[in-house]
C-alpha cells in the first residue's frame, strides 16, 4: 500500500524566513551543502537519444508476499554503476535512493547509502514542474528541486531531485545507459508497512516516473508491467517486447481517476455467482503485499466467506495473529493445496461499456496465504481502517502469476495467466 493515495509536496529552496526558521537545524545544513556543491546541467527531460523501435527492459523479482511481506528488484545506477534493492511501486511516481548527502534519518538498508554526484534537477525542469502539480515558482530557473512525498502508509522521503546514469539491458540486444532524474533521499520515515530496501522504484503514470522518462528519450514505449511468481520471485519489465497482445485481456484505464493505474469501477464475483457488490472502485497497486476492501465490502464479502466455510473441517484460529483471519484443519496446513477445494474463486468483472465485460480472475490462492503456524490465513484487509477510503486496492497476492500490463500509450490495463518464474524473451508467446 505504499504508493496507493500517495501525496507529493515539493518545496523549492527559495522559502520565506519566517517558513525557513521552521526547518530544523540539520535541514539547514543540508540545504547549506547542497548548494555549496550543485552543479546544474541541462534539462533531465529534453536529453533525448536516437529511437531504438521497439523494446523492453526485463528485471528479475525476488522476494514474495509470505513470509517476505514483499518483492523487490535489483537496479544498477551511478558511474561506475552499483547494486540497489527498490519496492517496485506502480502507485507513485517517483524513484529515489536513501542517500550519503550526508544522510539526516535513513533506515537500515541491503546496500550501503547512495552517494549522489553533483548534477542536481532545476527548478525549471518540467519533470520538477511535474511533481509540484500546478504550485510551480521559481524565483531562479537554477534554484535546486527539492521534494517531499508521504505515502498512504504513513512512510515519507524527503529529498532532492538529481541526474544520474542508469545501466539498462534492453531486449534489442543493446546495454544502454540512460540519465534519469530520482532522488536523493535524506530524511525518511518508515510507515506501517517499511521494506527494509534502499529506496523505492517509482512506475507510475506521471512525468517524473522511470517509464515516462525513459519513453521521452525515444527508447521504450510507456508500457510497464510485472508478473508477481506464487513461489516467489518474477520479473518486471518496460516496454511491449514481452508479450503477445492478442493474448491479454484488456480493459481501459479509467479517465476519472487517471493518477492511478484504476479500470474503474466492478462487480465481486464469488464461485461464478454474483455477490451484489457492484461499484466497486479499483486501482492496481504493486506496492501493496496485500488487497483491501473498503469497510463495508470488507465485511459483507467475509460473511460470505464464513457463510461457505460452515460445516466445512475448519475452526477460526484465534491464536494465529499474522493476519485478521485465520483458520486452522485438524493438523497444520502445508500449502494452499490442501485447502482449495474448501474455498471458491473469486472474479472481478468490469463494466466498461464494452459488450463484453473483461473479469480478473482470482483463485484461491490469489487471495489466502498458508501461515507459518499451518493456519489458512485471508490476505485481504479493511480498507478504510487504514485511510483508503472508498478504494479497493488490488495488490501484490491477487496479482500473483500474472501479467499485469499498464498500457500508458493506449490507456489500458491488461492481464493474462503467467510463468512468472520463466523471465520471458521478446515476443514470447509461451508465458
Amino acid at each position: 500500500m505504499k504508493g496507493l493515495m500517495v501525496i507529493m509536496v515539493l518545496i523549492l529552496m527559495v522559502c520565506s524566513s519566517a517558513s525557513c526558521n521552521d526547518n530544523d537545524q540539520q535541514q539547514q545544513q543540508q540545504s547549506k551543502w547542497w548548494k555549496k556543491k550543485r552543479v546544474f546541467s541541462g534539462s533531465t527531460s529534453s536529453s533525448l537519444v536516437n529511437p531504438v523501435g521497439s523494446s523492453s527492459v526485463i528485471f528479475p523479482l525476488y522476494g514474495n508476499v509470505y513470509p517476505i511481506g514483499f518483492y523487490y528488484v535489483e537496479m544498477n545506477i551511478g558511474k561506475p554503476p552499483r547494486p540497489y534493492f527498490l519496492d517496485p511501486d506502480t502507485g507513485s511516481d517517483l524513484t529515489w535512493l536513501q542517500c550519503d548527502a550526508p544522510c539526516v534519518h535513513c533506515t537500515k538498508g541491503p546496500h550501503p547509502l547512495y552517494r549522489p554526484n553533483n548534477d542536481l534537477v532545476v527548478c525549471k525542469d518540467p519533470i520538477c514542474e511535474a511533481l509540484h502539480e500546478g504550485e510551480h515558482n521559481c524565483e531562479d530557473d537554477l534554484d535546486q528541486c527539492d521534494y517531499e512525498v508521504e505515502y498512504a502508509d504513513g512512510g515519507s522521503s524527503l529529498g532532492v531531485l538529481v541526474n544520474d546514469v542508469f545501466l539498462l539491458n534492453l531486449t534489442a540486444g543493446i546495454q544502454q545507459t540512460s540519465r534519469l532524474a530520482l532522488g536523493c533521499g535524506y530524511d525518511q520515515l518508515p510507515g506501517v508497512n517499511y521494506h527494509p530496501l534502499d529506496g523505492v522504484l517509482g512506475l507510475g503514470k506521471g512525468k517524473s516516473s522511470i517509464i515516462s522518462q525513459l519513453r521521452g528519450q525515444g527508447l521504450i514505449q510507456n508500457v510497464v508491467g510485472h508478473c508477481f511468481g506464487g513461489k516467489g520471485g518474477g520479473f518486471i519489465f518496460f516496454g511491449d517486447d514481452v508479450y503477445d497482445s492478442s493474448r491479454v485481456v484488456w480493459t481501459p484505464m479509467s479517465r476519472d481517476y487517471s493518477k492511478h493505474y484504476s479500470p474503474g469501477f466492478a462487480e465481486l464475483i464469488l464461485g461464478g455467482k454474483t455477490t451484489g457488490l457492484k461499484n466497486l472502485l479499483i486501482v492496481f497497486d504493486s506496492g501493496s503485499s496485500y488487497t483491501y476492501l473498503n469497510s463495508q465490502t470488507y465485511y459483507t464479502f467475509l460473511s460470505f466467506l464464513k457463510k461457505e466455510l460452515n460445516g466445512k473441517p475448519l475452526k477460526e484460529a484465534v491464536d494465529d495473529k499474522t493476519l485478521p483471519f485465520c483458520w486452522k484443519g485438524k493438523k497444520p496446513f502445508k500449502n494452499i493445496r490442501e485447502v482449495k477445494k474448501y474455498f471458491k474463486p473469486l472474479a472481478l468483472s468490469f463494466n466498461n461499456g464494452w459488450r463484453d465485460k473483461p473479469q480478473f480472475e482470482i483463485p484461491p490462492e490469489g487471495y489466502l496465504i498458508i501461515s507459518t503456524k499451518g493456519s489458512v490465513c485471508l490476505g485481504v484487509l479493511n480498507g478504510t481502517e487504514v485511510g483508503l477510503h472508498n478504494f479497493n486496492i488490488i495488490g501484490d497476492i491477487t496479482m500473483q502469476d500474472k501479467m499485469v500490463i499498464y498500457d500508458n500509450e493506449k490507456q489500458a490495463i491488461g492481464w493474462l495467466p503467467a510463468n512468472c518464474e520463466r523471465i520471458p524473451k521478446p515476443k514470447d508467446n509461451g508465458i
